[in-house]
């Protein structure tokens, strides 16, 4: 499964959060706002952290709107999302490894697909990259030169 893999050359190719993802952090932060306002019961603590609770779920369906490209690889490395709206590149000389980390949690299997840059760890989850982490590190390592 390609996921919402974007490919805008025959070399490079992009993983991205669904186009979905934004308008349902969007919903959730109109319902948390309703229902704040619904059991407020006149306290204004309940409804101001309602309203933050919101805001902080409208700046994440922001990020995902300014920054939609979450990982890109072509022939001369990867470049990933860094901080709240950058990115970076890393050349593939300095990908020590890519690996996808498999946990169950909660009665679910998880996988996170990790790139370890020596200093630093990108970590990608499904909804990251609107793929399954384990095809995307495939995909990764066909593309690493030898």
């Amino acid at each position: 499964m390609l996921g919402n893999m974007d490919t805008t050359s025959s070399e490079t190719r992009q993983w991205r959060v669904s186009a979905a993802l934004p308008a349902v952090k969007a919903g959730g932060a109109g319902a948390l706002v309703a229902l704040g306002l619904l059991l407020a019961d006149g306290d204004p603590v309940r409804l101001t952290l309602a309203a933050l609770a919101a805001a902080a779920l409208l700046v994440w369906a922001a990020r995902d709107l300014l920054v939609p490209v979450r990982l890109a690889v072509d022939p001369e490395g990867l470049t990933v999302v860094s901080g709240f709206a950058g990115r970076r590149r890393l050349p593939w000389s300095q990908v020590a490894a890519i690996r996808v980390d498999q946990r169950a949690r909660l009665g679910r299997s998880n996988a996170a697909l990790e790139v370890d840059a020596g200093e630093t760890l990108h970590l990608f989850g499904r909804f990251d990259l609107d793929a399954d982490p384990t095809d995307v590190a495939a995909q990764l390592r066909a593309a690493r030169p030898t």
